[in-house]
Formats: C-alpha cells, structure tokens, sequence
C-alpha cells in the first residue's frame, strides 16, 4: 500500500517524539522538514527513526535564491546555502533535498552563471548520494530549463506542489507536463490566491484532479502534506483532532488515487 506523509513541524507546540508517535500511529509513514541547525536535524532524525518512520526528505534553504542567477560574491552565498540542504539531507539519511529555482515574480530568464552554479550544485548532489527535487513556484520557464538542460543527471527529479500550483501559477497544470520526474509530492489546499497550507478538501483546489495526475504520472511514491496545523484556520482543533483529520484527507487522496 502507498505510503503516507506528513511535514514534522505541523504542530509546533506539540513535544517532537509525541507528534511523530501521533502521526506514526495514525497511519503516516514518512515525513520531512525544512533545514535547520545541524544539531536541531540530528534531534529530528534520532526522533523519526525512534518513531519508526522514514525520514524521506530535507527542503533546501531559499532565502535570496534569485540571486542565484547572477555573478557576484551573492549568488555564491545562496548557492552555498542550497548545498547546506544537501549536507543536511546527507547528515539525516534523508535520500532527497527539494529545491526552489527562484522566489518572487521578477523576471528570471537562466543565465550562464546560474547554469555553472546549478551544475556544480547538481554534481555536489550526486557526490553525495542525494537527489534534488526542483519544485514548481512561478516560474514555468525556470523548471522547464533545468529539467531540459539536465536531461541525463539521473538525480535532478521533480517535487509536485498542488498548492504552489493552485496559488501562484492559476490554471497551468505541471504533473502533464514533468510527471515523469515526479520523486515527491507537497499536498495541501488554499484558496487560489494565497499559499495557505491548509488540508486538502478545506479550500477549493481540485483534488479529483490532482489525483487523477498524480496516478495518470505513474509515480508510486508517498503522498506528502505541507501542512500548517498552526494556522488560525484550525484553531478549535485540538492537537489530536488536528492530527486526525490529517490522516483522514491523506488515506482519501490515497484512496482517490489507488483504489484502496
């Protein structure tokens, strides 16, 4: 049966090992974080392995990514900063670190430096047994040139953001598209102009879809919530309440995808 997902801080005041045992028992297998301090990442993992789930990715740092793009002592800071996501993935044992290509909506056509940049960080991946996931923000052009100008590397791949989706790039469709790269998925729901990370089935993101793509992509991975369970939106829920109608929209996906 499909694995299911869910982000490690999705409720922050909970104590990590009882989150991670809520979640465990609830029926998710896999789960992922952000970057952090490197002792913070071995508390995460020593966590996730006592819980008895997979650590499955680590989401690389984007802080001034477009700065990526240009020459100049800047753009190598935020490449250094990306490959910190890839020495945290390798430091946990987690096999994938998702990458963002750019933030905001300046205009960012690839540039000579931004490929030597994106080749040495792809190599540095490689060196390390770790594969990047590029996600999808705003920019189609960004995706769809790493994907073609990294044809061969067997460890550039595709993360599927439903919500990135939804709410910064209205009406285009990626998993039609860069499906056959898909590693992993980012799935939670908003309303079409804000990136809300509520749960599936809360706002008005069309997960019949979604769905119908993701097993149209034949991609047998996890399915993974981005979730914030701190959101105002969930406020009369308790921790465990929270938690439970997480696993019951992530078994529905499921369900909606597979059959069972």
């Amino acid at each position: 049966m499909r694995k299911l997902g869910i982000n490690i801080s999705c409720r922050e005041k909970m104590d990590l090992n009882e989150y991670l045992g809520t979640v465990k028992a609830l029926g998710f297998d896999n789960t992922f974080s952000t970057t952090r301090p490197i002792e913070t990442m071995y508390a995460f993992a020593d966590a996730v392995a006592k819980a008895g789930m997979t650590y499955e990715t680590v989401h690389a740092p984007f802080k001034n990514i477009n700065d990526i793009w240009h020459d100049g002592e800047a753009g190598d800071v935020a490449l250094a900063l990306i490959a910190s996501g890839v020495d945290a993935a390798s430091e946990v044992g987690a096999p994938v670190s998702v990458i963002h290509l750019s933030s905001g909506t300046s205009n960012l056509p690839p540039t000579d430096i931004g490929r030597a940049r994106f080749t040495k960080l792809i190599e540095y991946a490689a060196s390390k047994n770790i594969t990047l996931a590029f996600e999808n923000t705003r920019k189609l052009a960004n995706i769809a040139w790493i994907f073609e100008e990294f044809a061969d590397a067997d460890n550039v791949r595709y993360c599927f953001d439903c919500g990135h989706e939804s709410c910064f790039t209205p009406g285009r469709e990626y998993l039609p598209i860069f499906g056959h790269k898909l590693i992993c998925t980012h799935l939670h729901d908003n309303d079409g102009t804000a990136d809300e990370h509520l749960l599936p089935f809360d706002r008005s993101i069309d997960f019949a879809r979604v769905t119908r793509q993701i097993k149209e992509s034949k991609y047998e991975g996890s399915l993974m919530l981005e979730v914030s369970g701190t959101s105002p939106f969930y406020d009369k829920y308790t921790d465990i309440e929270f938690l439970e109608r997480a696993a019951s929209v992530a078994k529905r996906l499921r369900q909606m995808v597979d059959g069972k």
